[in-house]
Parts: C-alpha cells; structure tokens; sequence
C-alpha cells in the first residue's frame, strides 16, 4: 500500500490534482497544466513551482500528518467534489494568528531561489492555523506597507489594501505543514473580475467572520484541524469546474483513498446502500441512515453509481439506481448538505 510520502509526491506530479492551504475564507490554491515547464520539481522535498505559482509541503513534518478523505455533495444533483485534508492535532497546528500587517522579513523559505530577498508580511487576518502572506520586492508597495504596519488592512481609510490590489504581490499561505505561494495577480478588475487559472487566492471576509477552520460538510474529526488539502482528479468536474465525461478511474482511484483514509461510516453507508440496490430491493422500504454523514454517503453513492453504470451501458442498471434517487433524494435531501463544487474548495 502506498506510503503517505509517496502518495504526496505522486500528486504533486500529477497535473489532474490541485492542492490548497489556508483557512476557511483565506485560500490559495496551486493547480498546473499538462506540459506545464517547472521551475521547481524536487520530488524528495515534496515541492513544485511554475512561472504561475509554488507548493512545498514539509518533509519533515509529513509523518505527523493525519489525512483524512472526505466527498461532498455539490448543489447540482450529478456531481460531488472529493478531497483530502491534511490535518494535524490542534496544538501542533496552531500558529500565531497576528491581528495587524506584520513585516517578518526576507522570505528564505521561498519555493523559488529568485524569490527569497522578496520581503514578506502577515496580513494580520488572525487564523489560527495559516499566516496569509504577502511578498514583495516592490520600492513603492514596501513603503506603503512599512507606514501602515501594525494596522488592520480592513481599518477604514488605510491606504495599504489599495495599494496590495493594485500591485499583485505574491500571496503565500503559510502552515506549519508547509505553503502554497501564488505570483498571478488578484482576481478583480486587472482580471475581469474572476480568478485567472491556474494558481490563486481567494480573501472572503464573511466567510472569516465565521471564524471556522473549515466548512460544517468537511468531516474533521475533534482534535484535528486542516491546515491544507490535495485535490485529486475530479472524475466529474473538469479543471475550470466544468462539467467533464465520467472517468472511471479517477473515481475508482478515489475510492480506493476514501476506504483508507476516509470515515469507516461512510464507508459502511456506501456499501450498505449499493448492496440493496444491486438487490433490486425497495427503496421506499430503506433504513434511512441516522446520521448526517450516513445521509449524505447514502446520497454520494446513488449519485456515483448512476455514473457508474451509465459508463458501462448497463441500462437495467441504470434504471434501478434512477429509480432509487427518484425515491431516496426527496427524503434524505437537505441544502445545508451540500458545497459550491469550485475547484480546491
């Protein structure tokens, strides 16, 4: 069975699989093309880096990482997303959530040779688990940012986060697992006001003010928190979220991840639930499951199997598995089940 390590390095390789750090409602995200050039392709560091972004997760910190598989439902009745998030046992996650622009110093961290006299700062939006960074060499953005340290980029008036947008610093998400940096430049107005492809961030200050760690459908047992996640080919949803031709192996391969690394209730529901359909039982006579995470696997795996078979033009069963979401959905449907199926999140 493949080692946590070599899994790692299998996914930073494999240009289907997105990565992210971060916290809920401050994200980056690196994703790379097929054929896309390195800069940076160390496989025994575990790191990587394109013209358009970085990810290093720390070697030496790998063998303290608890992963944990987990899918979602999406809103949109054939699809779901699918995830692994790396956590760590809450003290070992927890970093020091400044409140104000901090200057820390020449980055010496930096993926990339050529970036590390760039200078970096916290952004000083207090996550406990994540510094969200800047990281500029920039004269002009460099003493904007020194007058407004030690203030909230979001105290009114204060001339930095204006000068941040429109400068496109790197961002760099930084975790005690390792970072994910980005050097394109800010979704906004310089983008037509979307993220650009490939490696980005995302800063959404109504999801901080939550002050989660993640969201309420992202499984994470007590005790842990995610400080970041690998993004493995989605077999639905193409690399833009579009909608994609099944892939049978992706999924398969997936699956294979959530029985290792994912809940044994999960796994227990979607067996559960596949077996009575293979039976051609009742579904109106089905023990619902009690739990929310039990209700969701069920809905998961009824989902997945009309993929299934549709893929392997079983027709009749096909048709079993439409007659049971026609029956199951209805009564184990509830909107708060589900997530915007946006890649890396």
């Amino acid at each position: 069975m493949t080692q946590l390590p070599q899994l790692l390095a299998e996914h930073l390789r494999d240009w289907r699989s997105g990565w992210s750090m971060g916290t809920f409602g401050a994200i980056a995200e690196f994703h790379h093309d097929e054929g896309e050039e390195s800069q940076v392709d160390d496989a025994a560091g575990l790191a990587r880096a394109t013209s358009r972004g970085g990810i290093r997760i720390n070697a030496d910190r790998v063998a303290e990482i608890v992963p944990i598989a987990y899918e979602t439902l999406s809103p949109r009745a054939h699809r779901w997303t699918q995830a692994v998030a790396l956590c760590l046992p809450e003290d070992a996650a927890r970093r020091t959530a400044r409140t104000v622009l901090t200057e820390l110093g020449p980055d010496t961290e930096a993926v990339r040779p050529q970036d590390r006299d760039g200078v970096l700062f916290d952004m000083g939006l207090s996550l406990p688990q994540c510094d969200f960074c800047i990281r500029t060499a920039d004269p002009a953005l460099l003493e904007t940012l020194r007058q407004a340290e030690g203030r909230s980029l979001f105290e009114p008036g204060n001339p930095a986060m204006p000068a941040i947008l429109a400068a496109h610093p790197h961002r760099v998400a930084i975790t005690n697992i390792g970072r994910v940096e980005v050097y394109q430049k800010i979704g906004g107005p310089d983008t037509g006001g979307v993220s650009p492809p490939g490696p980005h961030t995302h800063l959404l200050p109504k999801l901080l003010a939550t002050g989660r760690t993640h969201s309420a459908n992202t499984p994470i047992p007590e005790g842990l928190l995610p400080l970041g996640s690998l993004h493995p080919g989605n077999p639905v949803i193409g690399a833009m979220g579009e909608d994609r031709p099944f892939d049978a192996a992706l999924h398969e391969a997936f699956q294979q991840m959530l029985v290792r690394f994912g809940s044994t209730e999960v796994v227990a529901e979607k067996t559960r639930v596949l077996e009575a359909v293979s039976r051609a039982d009742e579904p109106t006579t089905y023990g619902l499951p009690r739990t929310r995470i039990g209700r969701v696997a069920m809905r998961l795996a009824l989902r997945q199997q009309a993929h299934v078979a549709a893929h392997t033009a079983d027709a009749a069963a096909h048709t079993e598995i439409k007659r049971w979401i026609a029956a199951i959905e209805p009564a184990g449907a509830n909107g708060a089940d589900t997530d915007d199926d946006a890649p890396g999140h």
